[in-house]
């Protein structure tokens, strides 16, 4: 049974009007309550599980309950779930060892949203300019192999790590830019203003450009 607490928070949060900066000031104020974030995370609303990705332990995050997870974010529509899964990754599952280990497991996870964040981490570290593992060789491999039949939530997140290896390392440039010309993927898709388009050859384009 939800504690008052978790009740109390789940009815301010889970309500037309919230903003995702409310949330984020409701987790520097928690700061980590692994308890609370569970009973939030049963509460099933999108706010609370937002929250609740914020103040998760992560030393108490395993395979299993990260399974669990995963499964509970395909009951969200897709914006929802992409959200929920991404901020899962910048709080709790970069920040770790352990967590980071489990996310480098999951190239081949049953789970898409464990695949989605598999290939999200990976674009991750070269967007951010960290240094990545020396798999670039693999990870294009698999992309040519795999992008263009991929399910709908892994795809996208595989075609943004394409990006960035193609701004990044210049001898998979080529290669990069010839996979999103072979797939098309979001060619014809609109793009707001200030916005990089996701289709490869200009994704890598405009991105490289920035950085020349």
């Amino acid at each position: 049974m939800a504690s008052a607490t978790a009740k109390k928070l789940a009815s301010e949060l889970d309500k037309d009007g919230t903003k995702m900066g409310d949330i984020k000031k409701r987790g520097k104020e928690i700061k980590k309550d692994h308890d609370l974030a569970i009973e939030l995370w049963e509460a099933g609303g999108y706010h609370s599980r937002l929250l609740a990705t914020l103040i998760f332990d992560k030393a108490q995050l395993d395979q299993a309950a990260l399974d669990g997870l995963a499964a509970d974010m395909l009951e969200h529509e897709d914006v929802e779930r992409h959200q929920l899964a991404d901020w899962l990754l910048a709080n709790q599952l970069m920040k770790g060892k352990k967590t980071i280990a489990l996310l480098e497991s999951w190239d081949d996870s049953d789970s898409p949203i464990l695949r989605r964040l598999y290939w999200y981490h990976q674009a991750r570290l070269r967007w951010t300019g960290q240094t990545p593992p020396d798999n670039t060789g693999d990870l294009l491999k698999a992309l040519e192999r795999d992008l263009a039949d991929a399910h709908p939530d892994v795809q996208w997140a595989m075609n943004f790590c394409a990006g960035w290896i193609g701004v990044h390392d210049t001898k998979y440039r080529a290669r990069c830019v010839k996979l999103g010309k072979k797939t098309g993927l979001y060619k014809d898709d609109p793009v707001a203003k200030n916005c990089t388009p996701a289709y490869l050859p200009e994704f890598i384009r405009i991105e490289a450009a920035k950085r020349e």
